[in-house]
C-alpha cells in the first residue's frame, strides 16, 4: 500500500507532539520530484550518526533539544531555531531531549 503524502495546497499540521512525541514516528510529510519534508522523531539519547543528505537542506527544531554536529563544530537546535546545510554536507543528529525536527531537503536528483 503506498504512503500517503500532502497534496499540492493541501494544508499540514507541523504542531508540537506534546506527551505524544514518544509514541509518534517519523513520517514523510511532502515527497515530490526534487523536494522532501519529513518529520524527524528521536526520543532522548538517540543519535542519527554522520550522513549526508542527497541535496541542501534546512533543520528546524519544532521542540526538544538535540545536539547538531556539522563542519567540525557542535551546536544546540532547541525548538524554533533552525539550521541550513549546503549539498550533501555531512552532518550528526543526537536527542538531547525528546524532540522532533521538520527537515526539508532540497534533492538533487541526476
Amino acid at each position: 500500500m503506498a504512503i500517503s503524502h500532502a497534496a499540492s495546497g493541501e494544508l499540514i499540521d507541523i504542531r508540537p507532539l506534546g506527551a505524544a512525541l514518544r509514541q509518534t514516528g517519523s513520517s514523510t510529510l511532502v515527497r515530490a520530484e526534487h523536494l522532501e519534508v519529513f518529520r524527524f522523531v528521536l526520543p532522548a539519547g538517540q543519535v542519527a550518526p554522520e550522513h549526508k543528505a542527497a541535496g541542501a537542506l534546512t533543520l528546524q527544531c519544532l521542540e526538544g533539544e538535540v545536539e547538531f554536529e556539522a563542519y567540525g563544530r557542535t551546536q544546540i537546535l532547541r525548538a524554533g531555531t533552525m539550521v541550513y546545510l549546503a549539498d550533501a554536507a555531512p552532518h550528526a543528529v543526537r536527542a538531547l531531549t525528546d524532540s522532533a525536527l521538520l527537515v526539508t531537503i532540497l534533492l538533487r536528483r541526476t
